[in-house]
């Protein structure tokens, strides 16, 4: 086939982080209009005090605020389904290296996963049949986790084209050896009934000289 090789990824981003985003964002905006009201007379030596103070409070999970602990749930939850997405994809056969992640820190001071990426070769063989092998290792690599994202349903799809190629070259290879079998068995057909008439031409030459 004439497609080169190459090297995609399969990458995974969790639809609702950005609602969990502007839900941390409206907790924020929330907690400076109540230190606005609260500390309007304050000096910036005090102003400087309280932010060490909620600085330390954010990153201490029992002085989290409802709204903050709810944003923490959805967040391990969505570093949870964005970890076994990619090692989904990784137990896959044309995976060529690890997962890289995107991260984003929550109110506990943690690092969480919100989505990520899994290198896959794909690339054609030296035959169409080595060609459908290896499309149909990244097609399974592609298709792995329960979740397919649209860039994983995109390279299964591009690699299901290719696919089709190496197949429409396979069943022209395998006509043309059938092709040549056939010829192969008249010519040999022919042969022997040459070879049948020129016998019995001679049997009766032989019975008639004697």
């Amino acid at each position: 086939m004439e497609i080169g090789n190459n090297t995609s990824t399969f990458g995974y981003n969790v639809d609702y982080f950005s609602r969990a985003t502007a839900q941390q964002q409206a907790v924020t905006d929330e907690q400076g209009v109540q230190q606005d009201s609260r500390g309007l007379e304050k000096n910036e030596a005090s102003n400087e005090s309280n932010n060490n103070e909620q600085e330390q409070t954010s990153n201490d999970p029992t002085q989290l605020t409802n709204e903050e602990k709810a944003y923490l749930s959805e967040l391990r939850g969505i570093d949870s389904k964005v970890r076994a997405h990619e090692a989904a994809h990784q137990s896959g056969p044309a995976a060529v290296g690890g997962a890289n992640f995107t991260y984003t820190k929550g109110p506990d001071g943690v690092m969480y996963a919100v989505a990520g990426e899994v290198p896959v070769s794909i690339e054609t063989g030296s035959t169409p049949q080595e060609s459908i092998t290896n499309l149909q290792g990244v097609i399974a690599t592609a298709l792995a986790p329960a979740d397919p994202s649209p860039q994983d349903l995109s390279i299964a799809s591009r690699a299901r084209v290719m696919m089709m190629q190496a197949q429409q070259e396979l069943a022209q290879e395998i006509q043309e050896k059938v092709s040549e079998s056939s010829g192969y068995t008249e010519n040999a057909k022919e042969q022997y009934e040459q070879n049948s008439g020129t016998q019995d031409d001679e049997e009766e030459q032989t019975s008639i000289s004697a």
